[in-house]
């Protein structure tokens, strides 16, 4: 069973030390105690919370579609010539970069503090662990 201490489940979530520390208080996160006597929380616990209590930013596109991974962020840097741009986005704790046509990123209007909304469609995604099993 994964455990992490406070620090990593703040990490983990975007938030402080101390912010965990009140979710054990509260009773939202139950605290366990390591075998060097640190506290930790259980990683299938931490994940349940940080899925249900995710907030998503409201999506200013007001338009469905089929894609679920929508990350709305501020357009943070913008390289262009003649014909293709790379577009980074800072979406919450997680940073994007789009290669798209130079044409795209000036019909958008895209530049450096522009709100924007990345979709995400992938019929491939990688899935990592740290560290060997």
């Amino acid at each position: 069973m994964p455990q992490f201490r406070f620090s990593e489940a703040a990490r983990l979530l975007g938030v402080s030390d101390d912010t965990v520390r009140r979710l054990v208080r509260s009773g939202q996160l139950t605290a366990l105690t390591d075998q060097a006597g640190r506290g930790v929380v259980d990683g299938a616990e931490l994940a349940a919370f940080a899925r249900t209590n995710a907030a998503d930013p409201h999506d200013p596109s007001g338009i469905g579609r089929s894609a679920r991974n929508r990350f709305v962020g501020l357009v943070t840097e913008v390289v262009a010539d003649k014909v293709m741009a790379k577009v980074e986005l800072q979406c919450g704790m997680h940073r994007l970069t789009s290669l798209m046509s130079s044409d795209a990123v000036d019909e958008l209007g895209l530049r450096p503090g522009v709100l924007a909304v990345a979709v995400v469609k992938a019929t491939h995604v990688v899935v990592e662990t740290p560290g060997s099993v």
